[in-house]
């Protein structure tokens, strides 16, 4: 199995996303209307990333409450508050250090939500049995992913390690890759059949990489993101299988896996599937599991908080990850307890469990309707096609654009979908990320919003895609109607 052992960190320049570049122009715009400037939008909607509390979606009561006492703890005595809430609360600050949030914890993370995390994991896997020593808390999934990506990152040129890393991808994974001195090595996701993951797809990759690097891991989004593809059991032992014949560790990021939502699917984790495998898969396949606070039902994603569970790696590796995470000293005492609440919620009996159900459930609905509805809208839209998702909280519909509008966007240097975006924040102070998948124009649109806002979002990118189609089409109108008019001028005979 590949070894972690050599370490090679790297400094990169990292070059400006079009993601960032949307923001920038976003700050820009927003400071021309505080300003007076006239625009036919009073506020600008980011509706391109994760970041749902941003757009309206109300934070899960019981959470903030048990935090809330736990940074004043005062409040143990207010009777007003459920004891659930309460009782929680006071087991949660007995296991920090002088029962206090403002203490340190160790660098992966206090030992009692470490437990915790392993008990959610064993019931989440019907039994599969999960142990607190491989669990490691991290500021958030990425920081996690960043400490173990620097791990594997050594060489340079056709020596350099390579992950494989699907297109689409995360918005943010690209960058992550070449901040820590590794190659991105894509494997295309089958969009027709609802960005499958396809195993002649990952040969290929495999195959291709060969000679330009040296490829060490393998990237896989489940339930996917930006895609919202869900993989089924036969789809995940096969990526195992190809992991285990390829000596590839496997990165599985799972942060969305609370939000499935298409009928007749589910999630299974990769670690369920794994120790369901023979027991030469089960005892040698490195696989590194992510979760986050950001998930969508919580979305508490200023708590800055996730995990990893580390499965078959070398012990000397993992003290490796421990020192790693040392240089963030610990991740916020408040985001390590609030993955305690996420990952135990209340239960039936328990004072809070009503409305902490009845809170969740309205969340998984609205995501649910949310993304048939924005589903319905696009394919719509003339020169749109987007597939269903299963769950994430995402649609990536494709662009087909106009020959005019792709020769305008190359004038500008940019990609047509990048340009297509950069204009709707313009004219409708619409945020939506570019696609990012060479060879064609996507979109990434979260749908994890409120209703009302949804129907802006959709009210202000309808208007703008037909608005800009129509413009178009009258272009090319105007210019095959002077071309004519040319032509009938130069067949008149010259009149003396």
């Amino acid at each position: 199995m590949t070894s972690l052992k050599d370490i090679n960190p790297r400094v990169r320049t990292i070059t400006v996303s079009s993601q960032s570049s949307l923001q920038i122009l976003a700050e820009d715009i927003k400071r021309d209307i505080a300003k007076g400037a006239k625009k036919s939008f009073k506020d600008t909607i980011d509706v391109s990333s994760g970041d749902p509390h941003r757009t309206g979606i109300k934070p899960v009561t019981f959470i903030r409450q048990v935090l809330a006492i736990c940074l004043y703890p005062q409040l143990l005595n207010e009777e007003s508050l459920p004891l659930d809430v309460r009782l929680r609360a006071q087991r949660l600050l007995e296991s920090c250090d002088g029962e206090s949030v403002g203490s340190y914890t160790e660098s992966s993370g206090l030992r009692h939500v470490r437990q915790r995390i392993a008990e959610f994991i064993t019931r989440r896997d019907a039994g599969v049995p999960a142990y607190s020593k491989n669990i490691f808390i991290s500021c958030g999934a990425q920081k996690a992913q960043m400490v173990i990506v620097k791990l594997l990152s050594r060489g340079e040129g056709h020596l350099q390690t390579g992950v494989l890393t699907p297109l689409p991808c995360p918005h943010t994974l690209p960058m992550l890759l070449e901040e820590a001195g590794v190659k991105a090595v894509s494997y295309l996701l089958e969009e027709e059949r609802q960005w499958a993951v396809d195993l002649k797809e990952l040969h290929r990759a495999l195959s291709t990489s060969r000679g330009c690097c040296v490829p060490r891991a393998i990237y896989i989004s489940n339930p996917g993101n930006p895609t919202g593809h869900v993989q089924d059991r036969k789809s995940i032992q096969e990526v195992i299988e190809f992991a285990a014949a390829e000596k590839l560790v496997l990165l599985v990021d799972e942060v969305y896996q609370d939000s499935v939502y298409a009928q007749n699917q589910e999630f299974v984790s990769y670690k369920k599937v794994l120790f369901e495998m023979d027991k030469v898969f089960r005892e040698s396949v490195e696989l590194i599991s992510f979760h986050s606070l950001s998930c969508a039902c919580v979305a508490e994603c200023g708590l800055r908080a996730g995990y990893m569970e580390i499965i078959n790696m070398d012990p000397e590796v993992m003290n490796f990850v421990d020192t790693m995470l040392c240089t963030d000293i610990s991740t916020p005492v408040t985001g390590q307890l609030a993955l305690d609440l996420m990952l135990h919620p209340p239960q039936p009996g328990d004072s809070s469990y009503d409305a902490h159900a009845q809170e969740t459930w309205f969340l998984r609905a609205t995501l649910f309707q949310n993304a048939e509805r924005a589903l319905k809208v696009l394919n719509d839209l003339p020169g749109v096609r987007c597939q269903p998702a299963m769950g994430g909280i995402y649609l990536y519909p494709c662009l087909h654009l106009p020959l005019e509008i792709r020769e305008e966007a190359e004038t500008t240097r940019l990609e047509a979908d990048v340009w297509y975006c950069q204009k709707l924040l313009e004219e409708e102070g619409l945020i939506i990320g570019a696609g990012g998948t060479p060879g064609s124009h996507h979109l990434r649109l979260s749908v994890c919003v409120p209703p009302d806002t949804l129907e802006e979002v959709l009210s202000r990118l309808s208007s703008f895609h037909l608005r800009l189609i129509n413009r178009k089409a009258q272009d090319r109108a105007l210019v095959a109607s002077n071309r004519r008019s040319c032509k009938t001028i130069r067949s008149e005979p010259l009149m003396i």
